[in-house]
């Protein structure tokens, strides 16, 4: 049987976001050619909330999109042979040009830096920003790509058994981040 440990509660995930947020101002100074993507699903609510605590802290609003990266993973071939289905496809929305921009890639989880390796090609296929850093609320090591991340709300180790599950209150009506140890 699993056992759930809660490593973050709403009021910790609030503050991460405001650490984030502060730190994303501090080495962008300011707010100049600053755009959030925020990867599908969680991450997409995470930039939104980036957004929003920027537009609290400087009173600009910083362009938000949305990235699907799907057939940018390398492993989509491979899920869709073994499922016998196409892999499913959501909308990608970056209402802006990522031309010259400081772009920060927003995503709940960071484990193996796959899915931000196919973030970063599929930005790069929208255009050539000046810089990508990434944004995540937790980092649980055991990369397979020589890739980390710029801003980190928390660091926890895990083992390659463990999971970590982000609940976020727009998809999953609460607001947590647990260890699923198996």
């Amino acid at each position: 049987m699993a056992e759930e440990i809660e490593i973050m509660d709403a009021q910790t995930m609030r503050r991460a976001l405001t650490r984030i947020t502060h730190e994303i101002l501090e080495k962008n100074d300011g707010t100049n050619n600053l755009v959030l993507v925020g990867i599908r699903t969680r991450g997409i609510y995470l930039a939104k909330r980036i957004a929003a605590k920027i537009k609290d802290f400087e009173g600009i609003d910083v362009p938000v999109g949305e990235l699907d990266i799907t057939l940018y993973r390398d492993d989509v071939h491979r899920v869709s042979d073994t499922t016998n289905q196409n892999p499913i496809l959501h909308e990608t929305n970056i209402p802006f040009s990522v031309e010259g921009k400081h772009v920060v890639l927003v995503d709940d989880v960071l484990f193996t830096a796959r899915t931000i390796r196919a973030g970063m090609d599929a930005v790069m296929d929208l255009g050539r920003a000046k810089r990508i850093t990434v944004a995540v609320l937790i980092d649980r090591g055991h990369r397979e790509l020589p890739i980390k991340a710029d801003y980190v709300g928390k660091n926890i180790p895990t083992s390659q058994q463990e999971q970590i599950s982000v609940s976020i209150a727009e998809l999953d009506g609460s607001e947590k981040v647990t260890l699923i140890k198996a």
